[in-house]
């Protein structure tokens, strides 16, 4: 069974404003979900704390992915992708 990454409207609106792909989005995903695996991969990946909490962070650069992970179903759901001063507001 293949992962099935979606994103938030504000993840879409942001990459859209950005010119960014959503291959920016989903290959960084797709590297956490090997992290995951057990593989070793660099990638700066987080659990978060706080009002986050059960979220995970992806930090590429001055951009942040924040999203959270469901193993069962196999899913992905990407809440936050914006530059580091807000992306936690």
């Amino acid at each position: 069974m293949e992962w099935t990454i979606s994103l938030s409207r504000q993840a879409e609106k942001f990459l859209a404003r950005n010119h960014l792909p959503d291959t920016f989005v989903t290959e960084q995903i797709s590297k956490a979900i090997l992290k995951f695996s057990g593989e070793t991969i660099a990638l700066d990946l987080r659990r978060m704390t706080g009002i986050w909490s059960g979220h995970f962070r992806i930090r590429t650069g001055k951009i942040r992915i924040i999203f959270s992970i469901d193993f069962y179903e196999k899913k992905v759901l990407v809440e936050v992708v914006d530059f580091r001063g807000s992306a936690y507001t």
